[in-house]
């Protein structure tokens, strides 16, 4: 287990930098192409203002979407269980204690949100509590806390930066190649470029997220390996996995922007292909959580 969790960190760096490749040649035609950086750097900076937001206020716009409420004391006794649950999970691993929110939704489901584990929210829907026992919910908080502890919230946000300035230049480009004079490059030279550009602007936003999924998934099967470690119990994680899945309800608040946070996709269909989703399969995760020895 601690062999894959080590791969998994080597694989998404090596994602990682693929993703910087992708922008350098993108930026590369740009510049060229254009003789003005200015574009890649006004896309640059557009994508930091938003990442700027995405890592101080993204979380409480996430939780405000979905109608989070912030369990307290003036919650019912059995939210409070959901927070001491929380908190014992904290003390064994030595974690500083995230906020905890409730969301009204009858359909099973939780994610974690924050830059860090100092600064990080974890939010389970009513239906969760209500029907999983005590240790799934406990393998589900310990699955979002280890999502929280790995930083990979800090790290989605980065992946969807990148992402972000690659479809902004691919759409710019896009826009306006019929209305640039490419006679400067001269005829066969010019189409050609404009060709090259063409394939980049179509291809690059599809690679892009292709990379952004794989990430996701890779982050998946690091969470449940790490949750399972904290519980000493996979099974319990492994049976939250199952019941989540198969769960007839639709998740009212979750949106294909969000999707990838939840521990299982909210919008999971048999019909979806495995390359386009965030997650891995359900039945791949609930096999590796039952071949874990702890």
């Amino acid at each position: 287990m601690y062999e894959q969790i080590a791969s998994n960190r080597r694989k998404t760096v090596l994602l990682l930098m693929i993703f910087f490749v992708i922008i350098i040649g993108f930026g590369y035609y740009l510049s060229v192409y254009y003789q003005s950086p200015d574009i890649l750097w006004g896309a640059a900076l557009l994508s930091i203002g938003m990442s700027w937001w995405s890592y101080f206020a993204g979380d409480k716009t996430i939780l405000g979407l979905g109608g989070a409420k912030l369990v307290s004391e003036s919650n019912s006794l059995e939210e409070k269980k959901i927070q001491h649950l929380v908190e014992n999970l904290c003390i064994t691993t030595g974690m500083p204690m995230p906020k905890v929110y409730i969301m009204d939704d009858p359909a099973p489901n939780a994610f974690a949100v924050g830059r860090g584990p100092k600064h990080a929210s974890i939010a389970l829907t009513s239906g969760l509590i209500s029907k999983l026992d005590k240790a799934e919910i406990e393998g589900v908080i310990a699955h979002e806390l280890s999502h929280v502890r790995n930083y990979d919230i800090l790290l989605a946000t980065i992946v969807v930066t990148l992402l972000g300035v690659i479809v902004m230049s691919s759409d710019w480009l896009l826009r306006s190649r019929f209305r640039h004079n490419n006679n400067r490059q001269g005829g066969n030279a010019g189409g050609g470029l404009m060709l090259i550009g063409l394939v980049l602007a179509i291809l690059s936003p599809i690679l892009a997220r292709l990379i952004y999924f794989a990430i996701s998934r890779k982050r998946e099967y690091l969470a449940d390996a790490s949750g399972a470690l904290m519980t000493r119990y996979p099974e319990g994680l492994a049976s939250a996995l199952k019941k989540i899945s198969t769960d007839d309800n639709k998740l009212k608040s979750a949106s294909r922007a969000t999707a990838g946070l939840y521990i299982v996709n909210p919008f999971h269909s048999k019909n979806l292909a495995e390359l386009f989703s965030t997650h891995p399969p359900i039945e791949k995760r609930i096999a590796a959580l039952d071949n874990m020895n702890v």
